[in-house]
């Protein structure tokens, strides 16, 4: 970097340290207030944040320490916590964050002395790692398992133990964020000093990596890396930080990105934003075109092609391609809770450098319809997937049990809900979100009450509580509202505005006590697609989705227990083609005249609808259903289409579900979450996607295995997917628990281009008395195991 742009990068940064010592969240996030300084006063976010609260002090602080105080030599104080063994670590760091959230906004005393406790004990085990591990520890601050043997040979180029573990940078990230986030809400100077010694620590292990194997490293999912470094460098002005926040950026993501080229496509999605949150921070901070091109092109292909009614994406945790989005209906592992929380962050980036409505359209659309829906109502549970696999439902976790990813962004997600209400550019106020709340904005002296029921009520009001000052107040005018319908007084008289949907309206004038801004916000019905499946819709009222409750049958593991799979809704699928399909040639103008339920606010009842399956159906805001079944996205047919595709569909579906029932456990080799949960064990093998789906395969000697339940079943067959048109030599070995099943040779055998299932019958003493068996798929001298596309234990 020469010096003419070192200087520039250190003035863009210099305003943001000098006013660190007063606000910390100002010195990265110039345009948000303290959080401190925005009260929520009523309503559902209130509500939300307020028993998060109560969720987060039934945890126990000291299991979640007890995976640094292990991997640093330190005498437990409690059991770590089972559940996600192998990403130990990872929640303490969200925990950190969402304390440290809490406590700003609400000033809970038990939130901070937490909170000060575990900064506590952080550094003693930095202090006991660099004592301990002098070769690679100093700064070291993690709970990943196994660190000495995976850090001391990483240091070195060996990645065969970093390979072996789960995800060790994605682990580390959440505390390198927990640490950031207790400075930053808080001011805390000891967790800023821990944040940046471990940030030294994670330049110094990379320090003898060349680029590529740089990016082989990043290959593995790791989390926001360049994002923490990029934090590091606008916390200090040293360029070292913005140089790691460079080396952490994954260029399989950042170029073709940064062409404006899609290449999410059976990508794991979760990984992936994290990786753009970073490309834009750095973007912010050197004005480096291709980082930001790559960050506001991921936002836009993914809101725009890849996001579902309520603002979330992806299905079995990956992006699929548009031939696979079907299976968002079909699977039960919908958007994942985790990927909408990164999306936000994302959002809020790209909206402080461009302040556009359209941010915050997509923002208040998750916030409610993703976010708020995530959490129980009564015991404060937090949601993975949602399904939207029409009649089937969620499940929760339960305090001090669940260790899911989304478990440590639930405890976030519900302490942030005030964060974006309210932001300021120069001297503008930004009125963003409709939400009860007031902000004492300090710098201008004055005091701004909301008030407002929205979205049961479409309209909201400001009031100027306290104080004498010259702004502009921009108010939002939602993208979901039609032309013209804002209307916008100021102590009873009309403001006139030129601007559309999806914009700011702006006020400028001397405000003062007294004063009154009335918002009128009528909302409309609209029409989703669900994206690449035109025949599936989902119904939005304003920026609310609209769902339906469908049943409590059969509500399986609805409060997860510590299984490794608890967080998946394990419960009878009901048959698609058996939920209620709508019909009709003119879906506009029906939906255009849902019928209001006279005394429940956003509670819609269809009038003159034809109906397949018919049930009683009332619409109602889809945050608010929880414990039962539930339709958010309804095939919609016209009078045309409907026999043919249910005769199709019907057939379809009834094939699906007596495989589903035979099915004792299944896998999808390739993803990278069905690998992890069944102990992939492999050896000279390799992954990728072909048609739209997962394989693995492993060549010349290599091998790769599962371990597959069995229930104790034992009269089992296994089914393994092959593509019919594979080149080379394609003879292998299948075994079960090191014995013989099969020896398969698939050399020449179809040359078709079309998948194959075969199956193969298990002798009964093979799987006698075992609850798992390892399938093992061994490649011989000179051949390929594989392709492998799906394997599947089976009830005879």
């Amino acid at each position: 970097m020469n010096i003419r742009n070192s200087l520039k990068i250190f003035f863009l940064v210099l305003p943001m340290l000098v006013g660190s010592a007063t606000h910390a969240q100002d010195s990265l996030y110039h345009n948000s207030f303290p959080l401190k300084d925005v009260r929520l006063l009523g309503g559902a976010f209130k509500r939300a944040r307020d028993l998060n609260i109560r969720v987060l002090l039934a945890y126990d602080a000291d299991r979640l320490l007890a995976p640094f105080r292990k991997e640093a030599g330190l005498p437990a104080r409690a059991s770590g916590y089972p559940n996600w063994e192998g990403l130990d670590g990872h929640v303490g760091g969200h925990y950190l964050s969402a304390l440290a959230m809490h406590y700003a906004a609400t000033q809970n005393t038990e939130c901070k002395r937490r909170m000060d406790y575990m900064i506590a004990e952080l550094k003693a085990c930095q202090q006991e790692n660099a004592r301990r591990y002098p070769a690679w520890g100093n700064g070291y601050l993690g709970g990943v398992p196994n660190s000495d043997t995976i850090w001391s040979a990483f240091r070195q180029g060996n990645f065969k133990a970093y390979r072996a573990a789960w995800v060790p940078w994605y682990n580390l990230h959440k505390l390198y964020a927990g640490l950031r986030d207790v400075w930053l809400y808080t001011g805390n100077q000891e967790a800023k000093a821990l944040f940046l010694s471990f940030c030294d620590w994670g330049i110094d292990i990379v320090a003898g990596l060349t680029e590529a194997q740089m990016q082989s490293m990043l290959d593995t999912e790791h989390g926001g890396m360049n994002e923490v470094m990029a934090d590091a460098f606008q916390m200090t002005g040293k360029e070292k930080y913005l140089v790691a926040a460079k080396r952490f950026s994954h260029r399989m993501l950042l170029d073709p990105m940064a062409k404006g080229i899609d290449n999410l496509d059976n990508k794991h999605a979760n990984t992936q934003v994290p990786k753009a949150v970073g490309f834009q921070r750095i973007s912010e901070l050197c004005q480096d075109s291709t980082f930001k091109k790559a960050g506001s092109f991921f936002w836009e292909t993914v809101t725009n092609n890849r996001s579902v009614a309520f603002g979330g994406n992806s299905r079995r945790e990956f992006f699929p391609a548009k031939a696979a989005c079907m299976d968002m209906v079909t699977d039960v592992e919908g958007p994942e809770s985790c990927n909408s929380n990164n999306m936000l962050k994302l959002t809020e980036d790209l909206f402080r450098v461009v302040p556009s409505a359209t941010y915050m359209d997509y923002y208040e659309r998750t916030l409610y319809n993703h976010i708020l829906s995530t959490q129980h109502p009564t015991h404060g549970g937090y949601v993975y997937f949602t399904p939207l696999r029409p009649r089937h439902y969620r499940v929760y976790s339960a305090p001090n049990q669940a260790m899911w990813c989304c478990v440590g962004t639930g405890m976030e997600n519900h302490g942030q809900y005030n964060r974006l209400i309210y932001t300021h550019r120069q001297d503008s106020l930004f009125v963003n979100l409709f939400a009860a709340s007031e902000l004492d904005w300090q710098e201008k002296k004055i005091v701004i009450r909301q008030e407002t029921n929205f979205p049961e009520e479409e309209h909201t009001k400001l009031l100027i509580t306290s104080g004498l000052s010259r702004f502009t107040l921009m108010v939002r005018y939602p993208g979901w509202m039609k032309q013209g319908s804002l209307k916008i007084l100021v102590n009873g008289k009309n403001v006139k505005y030129d601007q559309h949907p999806a914009s700011y309206v702006a006020i400028d004038r001397t405000w003062k006590k007294g004063d009154i801004v009335q918002v009128f916000l009528p909302m409309q019905n609209s029409i989703e697609h669900l994206p690449n499946v035109p025949a599936y819709i989902a119904i939005m009222h304003g920026p609310i989705l609209l769902g339906a409750k469908t049943g409590t049958e059969n509500l399986n593991g609805l409060i997860a227990n510590d299984g490794r799979w608890a967080h998946i809704a394990g419960g009878e699928k009901l048959p698609v083609d058996k939920a209620p399909i709508l019909v009709s040639d003119t879906f506009d103008q029906v939906i255009h005249k849902l019928q209001p339920v006279k005394g429940r606010p956003l509670h819609f009842t269809f009038p003159d609808l034809k109906t397949i399956n018919p049930v009683k159906i009332e619409l109602e805001p889809f945050y608010g259903i929880h414990d039962a079944r539930y339709m958010i996205y309804w095939m919609a047919l016209s009078n045309g289409q409907y026999k043919g595709y249910l005769d199709s569909l019907a057939v379809f579906e009834k094939e699906r579900m007596v495989l589903e029932k035979r099915t004792i456990d299944f896998i999808a080799p390739g993803e990278q979450q069905p690998e992890i949960d069944h102990k992939l064990l492999q050896e000279g093998s390799r992954s990728d996607n072909t048609m739209d789906a997962f394989w693995r395969e492993a060549s010349n000697g290599g091998y790769f295995s599962y371990q597959m339940s069995t229930k104790n079943e034992e009269e089992l067959i296994l089914r393994v997917r092959y593509w019919g048109s594979e080149w080379g030599n394609r003879n292998f070995e299948i075994l079960i628990d090191d014995q013989r099943l099969v020896i398969e040779n698939n050399t020449n055998r179809w040359n078709q281009s079309a998948f194959f299932d075969i199956e193969y019958p298990i002798p009964a003493g093979m799987v006698k008395d075992k609850e798992y068996v390892r399938v093992k798929f061994q490649s011989l001298p000179g051949t390929t195991a594989g392709r492998i596309y799906y394997i599947r234990l089976l009830k005879r």
